[in-house]
């Protein structure tokens, strides 16, 4: 399944259609899907709008709770698996956004964050669409390799990863934001790297390594992990 292209035409959908979807491919798709982090329980269940509560304007049919085990880096670890499978909707022509302003009615201490999903006639855009920092302020070159984190969506769109070449690929790193941030954008940042992450992974399947090792922050950046694509 080639889902690359998906990263250059996905937007975060916020204009859905009433329409039914058969959830049989979303549920196939996840039983298969690969996590950065294997010791990392996660799960997930499809609410109706009804079962969630919102702080947003807008409104979606579904919904797709997420929920994790609370173990160092769980914040990557959700974001690489859930945005494989938005960009997977998004090939079936299903819109999804992922939902900060929101929870689930029935609360869970493992709930982490939500996913609006549903159909919609307002599902890609074209490349010069997208607004994001240039490829030399997110690495200390620029560097095409680096196109689909480039295009990967987050928070309020703070882009918070940074990459640092090394000999055997990347050093990443997330942004070190001042205290106002911090409370804003600060539990949702793990989250938006292991999205540019799984761009990164599905961009590069085959040769796609991430591993953590003992290395040093840089100024203005928290050493997230290495890579290798």
């Amino acid at each position: 399944m080639d889902l690359k292209n998906q990263i250059y035409e996905r937007k975060s959908c916020r204009k859905y259609l009433d329409d039914e979807i058969d959830m049989t491919p979303i549920h196939e798709f996840m039983s298969s899907v690969n996590p950065l982090i294997s010791e990392i329980s996660y799960s997930y269940k499809i609410l109706t709008k009804d079962e969630v509560s919102l702080k947003t304007r807008w409104r979606a049919p579904y919904y797709l709770a997420i929920y994790s085990e609370k173990k160092e880096n769980y914040g990557l670890n959700v974001g690489f698996i859930f945005q494989q499978l938005s960009l997977y909707m998004q090939s079936l022509n299903i819109g999804s956004c992922w939902v900060g302003m929101g929870s689930v009615k029935e609360k869970s201490p493992e709930f982490m964050i939500l996913i609006s999903f549903g159909k919609s006639n307002d599902l890609k855009r074209d490349i010069g669409e997208f607004k994001r920092k240039s490829l030399s302020k997110i690495s200390d070159m620029e560097d095409e390799n680096l196109k689909s984190a480039q295009l990967a969506p987050s928070a309020v769109n703070s882009q918070p990863w940074y990459f640092k070449h090394t000999d055997e690929g990347y050093d990443v790193f997330k942004v070190k934001h001042n205290i106002v941030k911090r409370k804003i954008l600060g539990k949702w940042n793990d989250i938006d790297i292991g999205i540019a992450l799984a761009h990164l992974y599905v961009s590069n399947e085959d040769t796609f390594q991430f591993e953590f090792k003992n290395k040093s922050d840089i100024k203005g950046y928290t050493y997230i992990g290495s890579l290798k694509i």
